[in-house]
């Protein structure tokens, strides 16, 4: 008889908490959705940052001759030439830096800065002042062989901001310090945001 009576008010008992019951398992159910959507978007966020260190290592590894055409134009001044007629140059050309070449061979390197810190800062008249007597004489040099990590090292440790890469005697390219940071972001940026926009529509 107990058996019974005790069913029906099991029953009923289940019926009455079918509602609460109900609402629980979809709070239970939305945690879980929630939970697992934070984990894939973590997972993509994990996986994004080793890729991107793995590429940074590999692009610091690699040598300056892949940042630079050996045809490409060298842009080279005589001893001679004016401090006004280089910096024509360079604002015509957007650069940054002239070399300086006599007879086939590098005598110095010609900067913005040395415009602005060995010409106009010291009241010198950039029509009668000859490149070679504020050149930045005897440049640091690198051969093509040396690597992107090993350049940017350079240029951070001694401040450089252009370095002229030299073979066997013969200026191939002069690199900046902008070419550099370009070159190692290059590409990357536009990976990073499209694992992002993944994650946003997932």
């Amino acid at each position: 008889m107990r058996k019974l009576i005790c069913r029906p008010a099991a029953a009923m008992g289940l019926a009455l908490l079918s509602p609460a019951v109900l609402a629980a398992l979809e709070e239970v159910q939305t945690a879980v959705h929630k939970l697992v959507l934070y984990g894939f978007i973590l997972f993509l966020v994990v996986v994004t940052v080793v890729v991107y260190s793995m590429r940074m290592r590999d692009k610091r590894r690699a040598p300056l001759t892949r940042l630079f055409e050996k045809h490409e134009a060298v842009h080279a001044v005589a001893p001679d030439a004016s401090v006004t007629e280089c910096v024509r140059a360079m604002t015509a050309a957007r650069i940054g830096a002239l070399v300086v070449m006599e007879g086939g061979q590098l005598t110095g390197i010609f900067t913005e800065r040395d415009a602005l810190t060995k010409v106009l800062a010291t009241g010198r008249d950039p029509v009668s002042t000859k490149v070679s007597e504020v050149m930045t004489k005897e440049p640091c040099c690198i051969p093509p062989t040396t690597t992107v990590g090993e350049a940017m090292a350079l240029v951070t440790q001694r401040r450089f901001r252009h370095l002229p890469i030299v073979e066997n005697g013969k200026v191939l390219a002069v690199i900046s310090s902008g070419d550099l940071t370009h070159w190692m972001v290059k590409g990357e940026l536009g990976e990073v945001q499209e694992l992002i926009d993944l994650a946003a529509r997932s």
